[in-house]
């Protein structure tokens, strides 16, 4: 039997017409042949995101995972869940491990969004990164598996994969601090000094170097398929944010849990000797071998910048949260966590 991650029933506000969807899937979709079922992944704060079970023709029932926008009034920018469709696609046939993607819906009258659907990939979903429950030799491989599939991503060609124009090349810190400060006073409920103090500073000290490679956005464990019973990553999910960025935003999102000591996301207070998990500097290093760096210069910066957006991100979350539109009922809570982060982001450069 697969391993996925845990379902529930469709939450009230996402629930849509389950016989419109089996007529779409029955004209658009390769072999489908009824018998839908449907429920939802309870895990997620943006795009709501559904297991899908259905029979096929000639090969018997199988699974698949949509994912579509929430309802309600959205943000700019916000949700483009055509933009993960293209890019999960584009890496199908690249050394990222992706689902396979298998249909795009941009007719919002068939659920009341924009959807699609992809293979469901077997495997685990760890929320917590300190990796509870495993071996020291086990989360080593885990990690060690999570830098080596980020070095990968960061070494794809992307014009090579259709993906030239998925953004636009150079200035992405730039553009992204500007579009997280709108997505953030968009969103804002309450008054955050230090939010205030990234909001003035972080403009003003951007790194020269500007490399562009495929950004994943948000890569980090808890968007990571891990096998079954092998500690190694064999899907990459949730791609809303990606777009064509700069690396080493993504390695320093990726280890923003070195900075934080509340679960599930940080993991700054465990007993790296014992653990297996690698300290900051050794996964660094790793990445730094597998991508042919030296070193991360203004480290601290790329480090702010990624908890800036976090923080503008759970600012969102809560909002969502208190407008009755989020895809989590967990969402209320985010309201510290943007507070939180930006003082963490201020520490580091202050």
């Amino acid at each position: 039997m697969a391993t996925y991650a845990e379902t529930t029933d469709v939450l009230p506000q996402h629930r849509f017409d389950a016989g419109r969807l089996e007529r779409y899937l029955a004209e658009h979709m390769p072999g489908y042949a009824g018998g839908l079922t449907l429920s939802q992944f309870g895990s997620g704060q943006s795009n709501p995101t559904f297991f899908l079970s259905l029979e096929t023709k000639g090969e018997g029932r199988r699974d698949y995972v949509l994912r579509k926008k929430p309802p309600g009034k959205l943000l700019q920018s916000a949700h483009q869940v055509d933009r993960e469709y293209r890019v999960i696609t584009a890496l199908a046939d690249t050394d990222v491990p992706v689902p396979r993607t298998v249909v795009l819906c941009t007719d919002e009258s068939v659920i009341g969004t924009m959807f699609y659907v992809m293979e469901a990939v077997p495997g685990r979903i760890f929320t917590d990164a300190a990796l509870p429950g495993l071996t020291p030799a086990e989360r080593a491989a885990i990690f060690d598996s999570m830098n080596d599939v980020l070095a990968r991503l960061h070494q794809v060609d992307y014009r090579a994969v259709g993906l030239g124009d998925y953004g636009r090349e150079g200035s992405y810190i730039a553009r992204q601090i500007k579009r997280w400060i709108s997505q953030y006073e968009a969103a804002k409920t309450d008054d955050i000094p230090e939010m205030d103090k990234l909001i003035a500073y972080l403009p003003q000290h951007i790194p020269d170097e500007d490399p562009t490679t495929i950004s994943h956005g948000d890569y980090r464990l808890g968007n990571l398929i891990i096998h079954p019973t092998e500690p190694r990553v064999v899907g990459v999910l949730d791609w809303e944010l990606s777009t064509l960025g700069h690396p080493l935003a993504d390695v320093a999102y990726n280890c923003v849990g070195y900075y934080m000591k509340t679960r599930p996301h940080g993991f700054a207070d465990i007993d790296f000797a014992t653990s297996g998990i690698p300290t900051r500097d050794e996964y660094v290093a790793a990445y730094c071998r597998r991508t042919g760096r030296s070193e991360i210069e203004h480290w601290n910066f790329y480090v702010a910048f990624s908890l800036f957006r976090l923080a503008a991100i759970a600012q969102g979350v809560y909002k969502r949260g208190l407008d009755g539109n989020a895809s989590s009922p967990e969402a209320i809570k985010s309201r510290d966590g943007a507070r939180g982060r930006a003082i963490e982001a201020w520490k580091l450069v202050a």
